[in-house]
Formats: C-alpha cells, sequence, structure tokens
C-alpha cells in the first residue's frame, strides 16, 4: 500500500484483514486487530499484552471480553479507563479499530 498508515481508512483497513499477512509497518496495536479479525486471538492477545498503555489496555480488555474471561476483562476496561461495552464484539472491534486508525 502506497498511502502512509497516517491516511489508512477504515475500509482500506478492513482490505488488509482480507490479506494473508498484515503489512510490516502498521502499527502494533492494529496489527493485534488484524489477528484478531484472522482468528488468531493468541498473538492479538501476546501483541496487546506488551502494550501498557490505555489503548493496548482497551485492545487487551476487548480480547478477555471475547476469549469469555469478564472478570479479566473488566480488570483492563478499568486500565484503559473505559467502562465494558453494551454492544458486540464485532462493533467493539469496528470501534477500536476505527479509534486506532484515527490515531496513527
Amino acid at each position: 500500500m502506497s498511502k502512509s498508515r497516517a491516511n489508512l481508512t477504515y475500509r482500506e483497513f478492513q482490505e488488509i484483514c482480507a490479506q494473508d499477512s498484515p503489512p510490516e509497518k502498521l502499527n502494533p496495536l492494529l496489527t493485534a486487530m488484524w489477528h484478531d479479525f484472522r482468528g488468531d486471538w493468541d498473538t492479538a492477545h501476546s501483541i496487546a499484552q506488551d502494550i501498557p498503555d490505555s489503548d493496548g489496555s482497551w485492545v487487551h480488555a476487548y480480547l478477555h471480553r471475547k476469549e469469555g474471561d469478564q472478570a479479566n476483562a473488566s480488570y483492563w476496561y478499568s486500565r484503559a479507563g473505559r467502562s465494558k461495552p453494551e454492544i458486540s464484539l464485532e462493533q467493539e472491534w469496528e470501534q477500536i479499530s476505527r479509534v486506532l486508525i484515527e490515531m496513527y
């Protein structure tokens, strides 16, 4: 992709998620979201747990929510400064991805 990551759109990110591997220069948290989209929870979790800021905690929380570990998810939502959402996992995946795209 010739566009810089700063110009990445949500639609382009969806197209990236259909590719066999993420671009090397994709932000680590978007790479975690890519792995989650592709069904690789373990790799997504490994990436998210190594990012100690609130965005890393948010992705980490989402992943534990998806896993079904609600107590652990609640802890990580708290670390992220967020409440556990009342939306579907798919909606949260999109919400997180859109926010991360805007930030990076």
